[in-house]
């Protein structure tokens, strides 16, 4: 492919992308910030768990995502007494009284599954995360005495945080398999509270989930586009030396010169961010260069994903552990402001 014509392809892909976001947009508002990181996720290739209090439109947010990205979607809920072979397949009498064997919402639509949405994936068992992340990682399941292929599957997750009774978190090594975790709050807009309260349109979630543009976004090519648009943007010598200074901080952040008040800086992480942490946090970045019409990387680029793909990756002593949601955001913005930028 010649460089002219490749950048044509990035344009016209960016043009779709950005009119992703602008569909989405209709469905829920005041959440620019997690639609632009699910966007930068569906490019980067990577998984995301969403988290935020009961009723803020994680659900609708998703169900957005997936009508305006196309493809096959599948949803499970998450419960206590939900089991790993749930996901593959279920069984039932059928009208001849006998029993009979069906595929499960995992296996359902067999390569055309493109978005997967486990909703309250802490209500489930510990056995159903491992298949989870299974999947994840390797995007196949074995069944039926075969591998079962899914090319073009996303996961998406979201947490309930607000009940502890008959919830199974799932450990932070294994969050580490999510590329994002991203944060949903009601909006702070007095105006648009206001919205969400009296515009009927926001009161009858499928009817406006019915007025958005299903598969803007041609799914089954992304898995093609993701990698030329790694390949495209670039990153100085200074960048990168910046990008591995800010991995660094995240394992002795004292050595950065970064003090939290009231904390002993020699005693609080446990374990930085990981190597495949990093990697995702630059994939993300590079795809936020792209959508903002750059071919080479910025210190805003990594900025922007900072906190979300990084935040969920720092482990901290178990003294500190129960204080994590204030300390990680204290920590990554006083890292960001001792680490110095290019």
């Amino acid at each position: 492919m010649s460089a002219d014509l490749k950048q044509s392809r990035l344009a016209d892909w960016r043009q779709r992308a950005l009119a992703f976001e602008r569909e989405v947009g209709k469905a829920v508002i005041g959440l620019e910030r997690p639609i632009r990181h699910i966007l930068i996720a569906v490019f980067a290739r990577g998984h995301v768990m969403l988290e935020g209090d009961v009723g803020v439109g994680k659900t609708t947010l998703l169900r957005a995502v997936a009508r305006c990205l196309g493809g096959a979607y599948e949803r499970v809920e998450g419960t206590i007494d939900l089991m790993p072979n749930d996901l593959v397949y279920h069984t039932y009498i059928n009208e001849l009284g006998k029993p009979q064997v069906e595929p499960g919402p995992v296996l359902k639509h067999g390569e055309e599954l493109s978005v997967f949405f486990f909703n309250e994936v802490n209500r489930a068992r510990p056995q159903v995360h491992s298949l989870l992340l299974r999947i994840m990682a390797e995007h196949a399941v074995s069944a039926f005495n075969r591998e079962h292929f899914f090319p073009y599957l996303q996961v998406f997750a979201d947490r309930n945080r607000v009940e502890k009774e008959e919830t199974f978190e799932i450990p932070s090594a294994a969050r580490d398999r999510f590329m994002m975790e991203l944060h949903v709050e009601t909006p702070a807009d007095p105006a648009l509270r206001r919205a969400l309260m009296f515009d009927p349109k926001f009161h009858d979630v499928d009817r406006l989930l019915d007025t958005l543009t299903p598969g803007i976004l041609p799914y089954r090519e992304i898995p093609q586009i993701a990698p030329v648009i790694q390949q495209s943007v670039t990153a100085s010598e200074t960048l990168q030396q910046y990008a591995l200074d800010l991995w660094e901080a995240t394992r002795r952040p004292a050595d950065y010169g970064v003090k939290l008040e009231g904390i002993d800086m020699d005693r609080l992480i446990l374990a930085g961010a990981s190597a495949r942490g990093v990697s995702m946090m630059m994939r993300a970045a590079r795809v936020a260069a792209w959508l903002d019409g750059r071919d080479y990387l910025v210190p805003e680029d990594i900025h922007d994903v900072f906190r979300e793909t990084i935040g969920h990756r720092v482990f901290f002593n178990p003294v500190y552990e129960l204080r994590r949601t204030a300390l990680i955001d204290e920590l990554l913005h006083a890292i960001r402001q001792k680490v110095a930028a290019p």
